[in-house]
């Protein structure tokens, strides 16, 4: 399992890891080491401090030591060397008429690989410059075409926000940026308003629909509850939408007299059981009111029964 540490060439660049085993020395953020990368003899900070991993997907370079003074001389002796190598790679595109442009020169700390970065709108064919810059340094030529955000990213500059452009601060990546972002933002639709000095739509747009998503990560209940609060909510609805049994009714007691006709065609009311006593009790008393009224009319129609008077 090897020891890494972080490091980081340019400000706002990657972080490459580079193993520590087998050197004695202590490495801590804020560091400056020398290592070798695939390009030569470099300079870099270290980021992330001493850290064990235990399988890494490819074989990874070691720290040599830690920078000294010399070596902090060399480096701004490169500079003077890089912008000479500028001039001269310039003044060869022109010569050769090439639609090119270059945009900054990088050379390793033992100047044994100069780096030449450029723009272009297609695939250009630049091997006869490499010759004539081989034969000028007596050095090995690296040509390396970038894309215009990378452009802005090395050269830098300030954004319609007046504040430095973001990628040359802290963005370490660039992230694909859409229109549909701006149109869940209901921004103005004017690409002269929505790109940077790039020429691309700006990487700010994604800032807000990133901060929406984590809201509504946030904001959302835990997956049970809900599963809860929707069969309660089925249950509800259920039990309101079932019919509920009809309970009868009792009828209410007349006062009045049962009537003694008899509708043949008419249903008999329904009784309920608790008043089954009362009503016979009320039939037994129109029995004897009728037989009390059929006396009286009889003896009312028969004249002879009457006594005659004297």
């Amino acid at each position: 399992m090897p020891d890494i540490v972080g490091i980081r060439f340019k400000s706002c660049g990657k972080i490459y890891d580079f193993e520590v085993n087998g050197s004695g020395e202590e490495f801590k953020r804020g560091d400056c080491v020398i290592v070798e990368s695939d390009l030569g003899l470099s300079i870099g900070s270290v980021v992330t401090g001493r850290h064990t991993v235990e399988n890494s997907a490819k074989e990874l370079r070691k720290v040599l030591r830690k920078a000294t003074e010399e070596d902090f001389k060399k480096k701004q002796g490169n500079e003077s060397f890089e912008n000479e190598a500028r001039d001269y790679c310039l003044e060869r595109i022109l010569a050769r008429g090439l639609p090119m442009k270059l945009v900054s020169t990088e050379a390793t700390l033992d100047k044994k690989r100069i780096i030449f970065y450029f723009t272009a709108d297609g695939r250009i064919d630049f091997r006869e410059i490499v010759k004539d810059l081989a034969a000028k340094f007596k050095t090995r030529i690296e040509m390396r075409q970038i894309g215009v955000r990378d452009e802005a990213k090395i050269i830098g500059g300030f954004g319609m926000c007046g504040r430095e452009l973001c990628c040359k601060t802290f963005l370490t990546s660039f992230e694909p940026i859409s229109i549909k972002m701006a149109k869940q933002q209901e921004l103005v639709l004017n690409m002269s308003k929505l790109s940077g000095i790039c020429g691309r739509l700006m990487c700010c747009l994604g800032y807000e629909v990133a901060a929406a998503a984590d809201e509504e990560t946030s904001q959302t209940p835990f997956s049970e509850d809900i599963a809860v609060t929707a069969e309660e909510a089925v249950s509800t609805e259920v039990a309101e939408e079932r019919p509920q049994p009809e309970v009868p009714v009792p009828a209410p007691q007349s006062k009045e007299p049962i009537s003694s006709e008899v509708h043949h065609n008419a249903t008999p009311p329904t009784t309920h059981p608790k008043t089954e006593g009362t009503e016979q009790k009320q039939g037994q008393g129109n029995r004897k009111r009728k037989k009390w009224r059929w006396r009286k009319f009889q003896k009312n129609s028969n004249p002879g029964n009457k006594p005659e008077n004297k």
